[in-house]
């Protein structure tokens, strides 16, 4: 089956660093592009020994204002 993810990327020094909303998994790369590559494995595996379905809690991505 295929599932989405919520994943955040930020930039840190010389890595992309991607974490997954849903369950804190965490993977790093040079670019984007391999972060994002790098998430989807380190997810694969996290998951691929599971016996029972999946079940993921729902996510909800937001912005709020803050005056500083």
């Amino acid at each position: 089956m295929r599932y989405n993810f919520t994943v955040v990327i930020k930039k840190e020094e010389n890595w992309y660093v991607a974490v997954c909303a849903e369950n804190d998994v965490a993977s790093q790369g040079k670019t984007i592009e391999e972060a994002l590559d790098n998430i989807r494995d380190a997810l694969e595996l996290y998951y691929e020994s599971s016996t029972e379905p999946l079940q993921l809690p729902k996510t909800f991505v937001s912005t709020v204002e803050v005056l500083v």
